[in-house]
């Protein structure tokens, strides 16, 4: 079985740029899961200035009640929302959400860092509302979405210490870049990295962190793990029961890296370098255990 722990649609196709490939509905998404062979997927809404046009967490709820087989639905509120205050009641709306069928927060896309005070009561009301969250981080302020973050991820790790409860999905090139040591930081933003040549922080972050956890979506997750099939085995055995297949479909015409992924566990799992339990947990169990599904 495959659950895609990040997936994006929206309920009608809207107006874009013009040649922008058109995200996809659910329709188009229902039919790419069919060709690749995934069960399962979770809709993360997307909001805020920083991103395309804005998908409403009631879309996503009603979405995923027309297909309570196949969608899982998560919610997502902007730090700034309500009165624009670090001081906004927004565990309150997460609560509402939760109660109503949301499973997890994101995905986090505020070009903020982590260190801005309304992105610390941002995460506590998340941590109060007991679900799990997936960050976007971005390799720089301005020109790009996603939190900012200093090379080393130390917002990352301060946010992880305060809100120990709170379990945090580390999604984006700004994220798996840091399994390796950077030789500059420009290779934050690299979608071709070399080989690893040494550990980076991100192992480090999660020994020391037990609610990281790493969302393997779109080219920067299935990068992490293939740049380095030899490492990637030892990676995927440490951390187990904390890596989340995925794949951040953001278009209704067919993508190539969403096999890459798949195909890349299978031949590792064929090949005996990890074993069925390894396999099973990263494609769905530990999905099922973090979402109480």
């Amino acid at each position: 079985m495959f659950l895609d722990i990040h997936a994006h649609c929206y309920r009608k196709r809207f107006f874009q740029l013009k040649n922008a490939v058109p995200w996809p509905t659910p329709e188009t998404l229902l039919a790419s899961y069919d060709r690749i062979g995934i069960d399962r997927g979770c809709l993360l809404p997307l909001i805020g200035p920083e991103i395309n046009y804005p998908c409403s967490n009631e879309d996503v709820l009603e979405i995923a009640s027309q297909h309570p087989d196949r969608f899982i639905p998560f919610c997502n509120l902007h730090p700034r929302y309500l009165r624009n205050s670090p001081k906004s009641p927004l565990a309150d709306i997460f609560k509402q959400y939760r109660d109503a069928g949301a499973k997890g927060v994101g995905e986090v896309a505020c070009n903020m860092p982590f260190y801005d005070p309304f992105m610390q009561n941002f995460f506590a009301a998340v941590e109060e509302a007991g679900l799990p969250v997936t960050i976007h981080l971005a390799p720089r302020k301005n020109d790009y979405y996603g939190l900012v973050d200093e090379p080393g991820l130390p917002g990352l790790e301060e946010t992880l210490q305060n809100y120990p409860k709170l379990k945090i999905l580390g999604h984006s090139h700004g994220f798996w870049s840091e399994i390796s040591v950077l030789e500059t930081p420009f290779e934050r933003a690299l979608t071709r990295p070399r080989k690893i040549v040494q550990e980076g922080v991100l192992p480090k972050l999660f020994r020391r962190y037990p609610n990281l956890y790493g969302d393997l979506s779109a080219a920067s997750g299935a990068m992490a793990l293939t740049r380095d099939p030899e490492y990637a085995v030892k990676f995927l055995t440490e951390f187990q029961d904390r890596l989340l297949y995925g794949l951040d479909i953001c278009s209704a015409v067919e993508q190539p890296r969403a096999y890459e992924l798949k195909a890349f566990l299978e031949k590792l799992r064929t090949e005996g370098k990890i074993p069925q339990e390894i396999f099973d947990k990263v494609t769905h169990l530990n999905a099922v255990r973090l979402l109480g599904l």
